[in-house]
């Protein structure tokens, strides 16, 4: 594969993004998890989370070469998980004084609706946008099996249907488990010369895409 291809990991968050960027520096690959700036969609071959999971359709226009990968998981893990964050995040994702950047706002509430604390409570509320981001997702490259890949990364032949797919040639075998227990840190304590900054010392750029 070109050492220019665009990699966007378009799982929703607490499916593994974590996990999967930090073998993707193994391998070898400039990556960032989560991006805000410019810069990291021109430095970073590899980008996952926030904006990806909303902006993908965006993104093929922009890059028409990329490839996607889906991250797939088992409701019963992704849901105690996925309630947890939005419950933490529900503060700064709905007021309107703050709280969030505009850009994890406009994804999570796009993605997630404008929900109430008793929506997060509701199974069904976030089977609902589990399905209908997948299904999205797989409707769109339901035609290009040459871009698309979809896997859960507790399956343990993931990695090498990723590495298979990407064509990676590898001794490494499987994913590290990251960001266990709810913990949401793991990405920031990584220290690697290929890991790109999703901001510019903090700072966001208002516009993401030309």
């Amino acid at each position: 594969m070109e050492s220019k291809t665009k990699i966007f990991i378009i799982g929703l968050p607490r499916t593994g993004t974590t996990s999967v960027c930090h073998a993707f520096l193994q391998l070898g690959f400039r990556c960032a998890h989560t991006a805000y700036i410019q810069k990291t969609f021109s430095d970073a071959q590899v980008i996952a989370d926030t904006p990806i999971f909303n902006d993908y359709q965006q993104l093929d226009k922009l890059y028409p070469h990329a490839k996607f990968i889906y991250l797939e998981r088992a409701f019963d893990k992704w849901l105690p998980s996925i309630r947890q964050l939005l419950q933490r995040m529900h503060k700064n994702l709905t007021r309107e004084d703050g709280g969030f950047n505009p850009h994890i706002k406009r994804c999570y509430l796009n993605t997630f609706g404008d929900f109430s604390s008793h929506d997060l409570e509701t199974d069904d509320y976030l089977q609902r946008c589990y399905d209908e981001h997948k299904d999205t997702a797989q409707r769109y490259f339901s035609n290009r099996p040459e871009d698309f890949l979809s896997i859960d990364i507790a399956d343990k032949h993931s990695f090498a249907a990723l590495c298979a797919f990407l064509q990676i040639g590898t001794t490494l075998t499987q994913f590290e488990k990251m960001n266990i227990g709810g913990k949401v840190t793991a990405w920031n304590a990584i220290k690697h010369p290929l890991k790109i900054s999703s901001t510019a010392n903090g700072k966001i750029d208002k516009q993401l895409y030309p």
